[in-house]
């Protein structure tokens, strides 16, 4: 079941998808019309999950999922895995590849796999406050407090 993103609750699960590009203005309303049909079917174990998604910066697919009705099964995140996988084809993306880091530098989003990142962050190119988009929030409410920090508060300060 369908539900707009801003009405699931703070405690939904989320997943979020990082492109190694943006979604240009072609791709982005048929990118949230699958997401749409995807969404509106997707179910665990016969029971429609009450989920919904929001696409940040022409780049990150937000999948939230509200689990006081129903919760992801293996079958049904196997499902959204899959799902993830076509849009990759369709849209000659990457999307499952968490070796990569997004950052923002002079007001731009700069994408980098993680190794050159780590370099840039020994070099003094990136620093403690650079806004990093830490992908490993788990829920809603950890995703409108804490997805968008300095490397600081991140994961992403080991590198520092």
């Amino acid at each position: 079941m369908l539900t707009p993103f801003s009405e699931l609750s703070d405690t939904s699960r989320l997943w979020i998808y990082q492109s190694d590009r943006k979604f240009n203005e072609e791709e982005l309303p048929l990118l949230q019309q699958y997401l749409s049909a995807f969404l509106e079917k997707w179910t665990a174990h016969g029971a429609a999950l009450n989920a919904g998604f929001e696409i940040k910066y022409d780049r990150f697919i937000i999948i939230g999922l509200d689990q006081t009705q129903s919760s992801a099964s293996g079958c049904s995140i196997d499902a959204q895995v899959h799902f993830i996988q076509e849009l990759e084809k369709e849209f000659s993306v990457t999307l499952l590849d968490k070796m990569n880091v997004t950052y923002i530098q002079n007001d731009r989003l700069h994408f980098k796999p993680l190794a050159d990142f780590k370099k840039m962050a020994k070099d003094g190119a990136v620093g403690k406050k650079t806004i990093v988009f830490n992908n490993l929030v788990n829920t809603k409410e950890e995703y409108l407090d804490q997805w968008e920090v300095p490397a600081i508060e991140s994961w992403h300060s080991r590198f520092f």
